[in-house]
């Protein structure tokens, strides 16, 4: 099984990352004709030149974000909703350590093609994430950031944390004022997935986890590099 490879190789570390994907079924997000492959540790292709991620590049890009109960989270690409609805499980839970239940997190899921966004939206209905609040998906180019965040009261701080399950040429500025002070950004740049703390305003630290190969955000620009 998919979840018990990813755990024995050390992709999967994290026992409510785990339950997610033991709880969330990959195939739920696949094409029809690849459903019988869900198992597989490979990318599948969903249309418009797009793919559902390796799952352990999903896997080990959760592990380093570590998101909590309560996180408002920006992933940048929808993409299938596989990852989407993976954060949105893990956030909805109640923290193993916490001693009473925290408040709902969110999950701001930003797509630059409105058929895959749609796509999404019909996956994540199997799990109701989206009738629960806990995913808004929105049609943008991921590479600004969320255009709506100066509207939204409940943003106004800034997400708890960032992340995006394709390649980027340099972190963009947009999601580095995005992320709020004690935030995390995690992300492909190259080939290498990159994590970023922001410690100040004006400072983040980072580590590289180089030698990853991965596929390009499709921006409404083209501003992102292929590989």
């Amino acid at each position: 099984m998919l979840v018990d490879y990813l755990v024995k190789q050390n992709w999967l570390q994290t026992p409510r990352i785990i339950r997610a994907f033991q709880e969330i079924k990959r195939e739920d997000f696949m094409p029809e004709e690849f459903k019988d492959y869900a198992e597989l540790n490979q990318a599948f292709p969903i249309g418009w030149g797009q793919s559902i991620s390796q799952p352990l590049i999903v896997a080990f890009i959760l592990e380093r974000l570590q998101p909590q109960n309560g996180d408002k989270i920006l992933e940048i690409g929808t993409g299938s909703g596989w990852a989407t609805a993976l954060s949105a499980q893990i956030i909805s839970k109640k923290n193993e350590t916490a001693g009473a239940e925290q408040a709902k997190g969110l999950i701001v899921s930003l797509e630059a093609i409105s058929e895959i966004k749609e796509t999404a939206r019909e996956n994540l209905a199997k799990y109701g994430f989206i009738e629960k609040k806990l995913v808004e998906l929105c049609v943008a180019d991921g590479f600004k950031g969320y255009p709506k965040i100066s509207e939204r009261s409940d943003l106004s701080g800034g997400f708890d944390k960032i992340f995006s399950t394709s390649s980027v040429k340099e972190l963009p500025k947009e999601w580095k004022e995005q992320l709020k002070i004690g935030g995390t950004i995690v992300s492909p740049i190259g080939n290498s997935i990159w994590q970023f703390f922001k410690a100040r305003e004006d400072k983040f630290e980072e580590k590289e986890y180089p030698n990853f190969s991965f596929s390009p955000i499709f921006t409404q620009q083209q501003q992102l590099i292929t590989v």
